[in-house]
């Protein structure tokens, strides 16, 4: 049996496997950010997307650096042990990068999270807790989401 059809199968399968898997992170990591946006459908669908573009770019690096084997002309046994080592390693790859891209998703939601119920709170400290107004030149930046800045620390008192 020839290596290239080898190839051929491993790619079409870990190919396959990998897009499979991004589709359920994908539709699965967009519901979960619906629920830490608030229902903000693009904000959810943005960030699921970029995570998911993340995940595909990883997962088929992997699987082109790992393509390749020593060896020309193979039997049909060897080339099925071939190919199911290769794609139990791809399979392992695509698990890790699944928790790892769980685990993202969950800090996140639970950094909105938090973030939300400080604004909440915020309004209902009274007239001295709120801050100092910006000047007009960061008036571009206070537009922006507060998604990506750092929860402020909070002191004992």
């Amino acid at each position: 049996m020839s290596i290239v059809v080898t190839y051929l199968a491993y790619l079409l399968v870990s190919i396959g496997l990998t897009l499979l898997v991004g589709r359920v992170l994908w539709r699965s990591g967009r519901l979960f950010l619906l629920d830490a946006f608030d229902g903000s459908d693009n904000a959810a669908s943005g960030i699921s997307r970029l995570h998911v573009v993340t995940f595909y770019l990883i997962s088929l690096g992997f699987v082109a650096l790992t393509m390749r084997t020593s060896g020309g002309s193979i039997s049909a046994r060897q080339a099925i042990e071939l190919l199911a080592t290769k794609i139990g390693e791809v399979l392992l790859v695509l698990a890790v990068l699944y928790v790892v891209s769980i685990v993202v998703l969950t800090r996140l939601r639970r950094r909105l999270s938090v973030q939300a119920q400080a604004s909440t709170d915020a309004p209902a400290a009274g007239p001295q807790a709120t801050p100092p107004q910006k000047p007009a030149s960061s008036a571009r930046a206070s537009a922006s989401p507060a998604l990506w800045r750092p929860a402020p620390r909070r002191t004992a008192q």
